[in-house]
This record gives C-alpha cells, structure tokens and sequence, in this order.
C-alpha cells in the first residue's frame, strides 16, 4: 500500500509538471511576433483606436492568447488566425477594463462550414460558429474561413467570430437569452426587451435591413446586431438611433466615434 501510494503521488507529480510545462510552452508560443503588424492590417477597429488605446487593446490580446488554447481540426492555424480570434473576443469587452472570458477554454477552428453533428465534410454543412454546451461547455467552434472573411470585408455588418463571442458574454449569468445581466442594469432590461420585441417584429415585416437571422430568438437578435453595432457602426447610429444608443450603454463603447 506504501509503495501504491509513493507510486500514485510520483504520478501525479509528473502529471503536474507536464501539464505546467505545456501550459509555459503555450504561453511562450501563442503570441504571434507579428501581432502588431497583424492587427494593423487587417483589424479596422484596432486602426481607429487611439495610441492609448491600442496599446492596452494588445495588452489584453497578449493575455487572451495566453489563456485561452486556440487549435485547428483539418486546417492549420497560422499567426493571422490567432490574431483574428483574440481580436473577435476583445472587441465587445473592450469597454470594461478586468472582463475575463470565464467560460472559455479552448477555441477549434474548422476549414469551413460543419453540421451540427460537429462534422466538417459532406452534406447538410451550414454552421459557421457555435458555443459548446453541455460535454462541449468551454469550447467555441468557428469556421477558419468565415473567421478571416469577417475581418477582410469592411462593407458588410456580418462578424461570425464577433457573433460567438457575444453569444459567450450574453451566456456569463449561465443563460444566452438575449439578455445580459452581466452588462446591463435591471432599469434598463425592460426597455432593452421592449427594444428587441419592437425591432424583431420590424424584421419579421421586412422593414429593417438588420440580418433576418437575427428574428430566430433574443439571443440571436443580441449576437446580430452586435456584429452590425461593431462592423457598422456608423450605420447603425445612422438607420436605427435606438438600437445604437442602448447597444453604446450594454458595450461602453461608441465605435461610431472611433473608441471606448
């Protein structure tokens, strides 16, 4: 008995010190050296941030990336990728200066579309980007694709990465429903909802330019006109004043002005 548990303590030690060095192997790593570079050309609202700004914006990618295991399933993952994924989730928290995805571990990247079986080849492969839940809780899914076209077209109001990682700020009180506690004061939740119920009914009418995905629930209503509020915003302020001015008090962000 003596010797099973000298055995069992000698192997839970190594079991320690590789799991330490993997995670300093992963912190030496994960940072792309070109991340500056990287952000520059390809992240608009990174170019419009002021010096300040910037670098407190790379300060919080650097600790992202640290944190947070990105891999790739069928597909490499290159510096650019790395950088596009922790810029998809500072984005929306930028407004608040300690916020910490707690319920992420591990972001996968596929080649493209997948299925809800999680299955990146054949048929019926629709899904650009999900949040894991029950065995997957922790786990973001996105399309490596979809990833990199929601950076490199500025014209359109679609974000895919942007979209997932709303989706986890929305799920920080445990539910993804629209609703975000977490950054929303109660006096506002009514008019927040009335807001929502108002506009998706515009969308069901076909009289708003707003993704009509949006109209499926409230939590999908939340993520798209996120990603309209973030890629747009200048639009956004422009057709939907309401929306904009809530969405400016849930981020504590006015991108249309180019800052937090």
């Amino acid at each position: 008995m003596v010797l099973f548990g000298l055995i069992m303590i000698g192997l839970i030690l190594f079991l320690s010190i590789v799991n330490m060095f993997s995670r300093h192997k992963l912190k030496k790593t994960a940072v792309p050296d070109s991340y500056r570079e990287l952000l520059q050309s390809h992240v608009r609202y990174y170019q419009q941030l002021n010096a300040t700004d910037k670098l407190r914006f790379e300060q919080q990618l650097q600790r992202f990336l640290k944190r947070t295991h990105i891999e790739g399933v069928g597909t490499p993952v290159e510096p650019l990728d790395r950088v596009l994924v922790a810029a998809s989730a500072i984005i929306p928290i930028f407004g608040f200066k300690n916020w910490e995805y707690f319920n992420l571990t591990n972001v996968i990247l596929y080649p493209d579309t997948f299925d809800s079986s999680y299955q990146y080849e054949g048929n019926n492969r629709n899904i650009l980007g999900m949040v894991g839940s029950g065995p997957l809780n922790g786990q973001m899914i996105l399309s490596r694709s979809a990833l990199r076209e929601g950076f490199s077209n500025t014209t359109d109001k679609s974000n895919t990465a942007i979209h997932e990682f709303v989706h986890l700020l929305d799920k920080a009180d445990g539910y993804a429903d629209g609703m975000p506690t977490k950054l929303l004061e109660h006096s506002y939740s009514i008019p927040w909802l009335k807001l929502v119920h108002q506009t998706i009914q515009e969308m069901a009418e076909g009289r708003t330019d707003i993704n009509p995905y949006g109209a499926t629930n409230e939590a999908e209503f939340f993520a798209v006109i996120s990603e309209y509020f973030f890629e747009r915003p200048d639009q956004l302020a422009e057709k939907h004043p309401e929306l904009y001015k809530m969405l400016t008090h849930i981020f504590q962000q006015d991108p249309a002005k180019g800052g937090v």
